[in-house]
């Protein structure tokens, strides 16, 4: 029987027994199997490895099943509405004044890099998008991630985590540079985010400075990067603005 390989609690990779083997193999249909260590690949790397969807499960020896499965899938148009919703329970109506919005508002995410996570239903249970700005007046071309989320009655089953590394390693077989988002670093540094490049850059609005942190896809491409973070991704048609927060 083969053994492959599934992501346990969102970070770490290993090889599953011959039992969990079998439990796999039962996972519910659409869930695929899920290579871990593809998600941490770059640029060749990752182009080679990235599969168009990838499923992921809990998965309990002790148990004999597989708790929590998912599979990571670009966003569709029909999946707006339970996206919406989705982020209205995890962060609240405020989430639409956050300085990040004002990069977000009337612009598409970046070509490619929106996902969504489903549950064996099909349900929307998590959400990640990525979007084009740029850096200072006439800057260097960046992407900024969030809003991360994950429907909150739904805990410690990986999925913020496998959203965070399925979105990386597409951004970097897309070719882009670099990835900024304002988030807590404790959690956020797992996958190479940090504030030691933002110091001299900024967001349009109120937000805390020790936030804005900064992963390079290209070893050294925010040396020197300053300015207000600006918009610069497609914009939306007028009777979609209402879903693009």
């Amino acid at each position: 029987m083969e053994i492959v390989d599934f992501i346990v609690d969102g970070a770490v990779s290993r090889q599953i027994s011959p039992l969990e083997g079998e439990m796999a193999a039962k996972r519910p249909e659409g869930v695929a199997s899920a290579v871990a260590t593809s998600l941490g690949l770059r640029g060749a790397d990752a182009a080679r490895a990235a599969p168009p969807s990838v499923g992921f499960g809990d998965i309990s020896a002790s148990w004999g099943e597989i708790a929590s499965a998912f599979v990571i899938t670009a966003e569709t148009a029909a999946d707006a509405p339970a996206r919406e919703a989705l982020l209205d329970r995890a962060m609240g109506p405020k989430r639409r004044r956050k300085s990040s919005e004002k990069l977000r508002r009337g612009r598409r995410p970046s070509e490619g890099l929106a996902f969504v996570a489903r549950d064996a239903s099909g349900a929307v249970t998590g959400t990640v998008r990525l979007w084009d700005v740029v850096l200072g007046e006439g800057g260097r071309s960046a992407l900024l991630l969030g809003p991360l989320a994950v429907d909150p009655t739904i805990k410690n089953a990986g999925i913020g985590s496998a959203l965070m590394r399925h979105a990386i390693a597409e951004a970097a077989r897309l070719g882009h540079a670099a990835i900024l988002l304002v988030g807590d670093a404790p959690y956020y540094e797992r996958f190479g985010f940090s504030a030691d490049k933002t110091g001299s850059l900024a967001m349009p609005g109120p937000y805390e400075r020790h936030r804005l942190l900064a992963l390079e896809l290209v070893e050294g491409v925010l040396a020197g990067a300053q300015g207000t973070l600006k918009a610069a991704g497609r914009k939306l048609k007028a009777q979609r603005l209402s879903l693009a927060a």
